[in-house]
């Protein structure tokens, strides 16, 4: 095995296939022409595009460059993502919980997120409701960071102040969403002292608001900077084991899990505060606009791992 092909060969016999007599090896089948030769180029011709531009490198892309000798590879700096969470009631997971507060999961959700897209994350933790530490706490993180992903804090609330300090600190491009969860997102720019910009995204403050919009918007957003052409993921048809007869003015995703039957089942409380629905569940079923659904229907279902890499 690795040798090459004797001269005027044209055929191997493996080892296991043959025995051995006193006069000599012996071959247990009949041996056919071309068989146990690897030719040249049956794998890579010359010419041929090993791996093409914006490919991401998981261990076969590795591998496979490696197989061509290639010691070195092109490829785009890893982002570096500003991370932070506003929210005067928020405690860190540890902290004792007074009345009226919750643990920040979003801090350790997105940036898991994150960092399982590849990125390097400048975590700045909790910024207090106040319109001069969110302005702060964006010329900080568009100082050194090329996106800046919030979580809390976009919707129109007397304390929500992301709004007012993305227009003041930069710009905003687009504010709330048709989706279900997900509504109020943000996106925008933060201007550096250069003159240059940091790409803002600022995501609603229910956990799975923050999970749905992230697998959905900020995903591709990210992998598109890092030069990935093809972002969009893959869905494909699974009958519903479940009725859902009231439709909804946005398009909805509806967290859900695959069952032995074939079909899906429905998680069964769909509000966006219920963390548990995205372990319970391995998928999202993708909801039209005014669209409602009977069992047996197939449905559009995106699975999370074609979403979480």
């Amino acid at each position: 095995t690795g040798a090459p092909v004797p001269a005027g060969a044209d055929a191997i016999v493996m080892q296991e296939a043959t025995h051995t007599t006193d006069a000599g090896v012996c071959f247990d089948e009949m041996p056919k022409p071309g068989a146990w030769i690897r030719r040249a180029g049956e794998d890579i011709r010359s010419g041929d595009t090993v791996l093409a531009a914006g490919t991401r490198l998981r261990a076969q892309e590795v591998g496979l460059a490696a197989s061509v000798g290639l010691a070195d590879l092109p490829v785009v700096r890893r982002p570096r993502v500003a991370l932070f969470s506003t929210g005067d009631e928020l405690v860190m997971p540890g902290q004792p919980l007074p009345p009226g507060a919750i643990y920040n999961s979003n801090r350790y959700l997105l940036r898991a997120l994150c960092e399982a897209l590849g990125c390097e994350v400048l975590d700045l933790g909790i910024v207090p409701d106040r319109l001069d530490a969110t302005r702060a706490a964006l010329r900080e993180a568009a100082a050194t960071c090329d996106v800046i992903l919030t979580s809390g804090g976009v919707g129109v609330g007397e304390e929500d102040h992301i709004k007012p300090a993305l227009e003041a600190e930069g710009g905003l491009d687009s504010w709330k969403i048709a989706m279900k969860p997900g509504k109020p997102l943000a996106h925008g720019h933060v201007k550096r002292s250069d003159g240059s910009t940091a790409d803002f995204l600022g995501l609603p403050g229910n956990p799975v608001s923050s999970f749905v919009t992230f697998l959905l918007l900020v995903r591709p957003f990210i992998l598109r900077r890092m030069g990935v052409p093809d972002v969009t993921p893959l869905p494909f048809m699974v009958r519903a084991d479940f009725d859902w007869p009231k439709a909804d003015r946005r398009r909805e995703f509806l967290r859900v899990r695959r069952n032995a039957a074939g079909g899906l089942a429905l998680f069964d409380n769909q509000s966006s505060g219920v963390l548990t629905s995205t372990v319970w569940g391995d998928g999202l079923a993708d909801i039209a606009a005014g669209q409602t659904i009977a069992r047996g229907d197939a449905v559009s279902f995106l699975s999370f791992e074609s979403l979480l890499y």
